[in-house]
This record gives C-alpha cells, sequence and structure tokens, in this order.
C-alpha cells in the first residue's frame, strides 16, 4: 500500500496493488500455518480438520488452501456471502460454520489472519 502525502483542504488516499497483496498472502501465510502446525505438534496439512482464514477474498483463500492441500470441502468461506468483513471475517466465519454444524467439539482449527502493513499471524486451536 502506498499514502500519498496530505494536500491543503484535500483527503489523502490510499491505494493497493491487489497483485502483490495475493502474491504475498499466498507465499507467507502457509508458511505461518505451517510454522504454528509445527509447534502444535501437528506438523502436516492433514492434521487438522478446518482451514479457516481471514476472508479477504474467494482468490486468496483458495490460494493458500492449493498450497498447503487442503480440499475445498475442508476450508472455511463466507466471503461470497459478507464480502470482507475485515477484522471480524475470522470470528464471523467461525461462528457460522459453528452454527451450521460443520464444526464440531474436538475439530483442530488452522487460522491465520492477515492484513495492513502486511502483517499476519496464525494459530492452532481445539474446538470445544
Amino acid at each position: 500500500m502506498t499514502s500519498f502525502p496530505p494536500k491543503c483542504s484535500s483527503y489523502s488516499y490510499l491505494q493497493m496493488n491487489g497483485r502483490e497483496i495475493f502474491k504475498f498472502a499466498v507465499r507467507v501465510v502457509p508458511q505461518s500455518i505451517e510454522a504454528a502446525l509445527e509447534k502444535a505438534g501437528l506438523a502436516g496439512s492433514n492434521n487438522f480438520d478446518w482451514l479457516l482464514l481471514h476472508q479477504a477474498n474467494q482468490r486468496i483463500i483458495d490460494g493458500v488452501a492449493t498450497r498447503l492441500e487442503v480440499p475445498s470441502e475442508r476450508v472455511i468461506s463466507n466471503v461470497a456471502n459478507y464480502g470482507n468483513t475485515s477484522a471480524a471475517s475470522i470470528p464471523l466465519a467461525l461462528d457460522e460454520a459453528v452454527r451450521g454444524g460443520k464444526v464440531q467439539p474436538g475439530h483442530v482449527i488452522a487460522a491465520a489472519g492477515f492484513g495492513a502493513g502486511l502483517t499476519w499471524a496464525s494459530a492452532i486451536f481445539r474446538w470445544g
């Protein structure tokens, strides 16, 4: 993202390079999840039940899932219904998956968020 210096009596604009954001997320997020799985003693993409990502857009979600070799039926996604809900996207998608009966007690979830300033984090947790 690039910011431009403010001008008197005008608004500043942010500019985002979507192609670079996509490449960044699809490269860094899988590495972050793999490191978190290793720290949790669950190394390997098949050692969790659900992949839950920040719901930025479906292309990024699909790209990360492909890199991790996670089939689409194990990916929690609601971006098509609500769009990018920013910081609320992970808890909203998780709530919908729990209420919809997908996520059950004992399921292991690999979650990752990423966003402004090209920051990211991952967590591995067991539901219920």
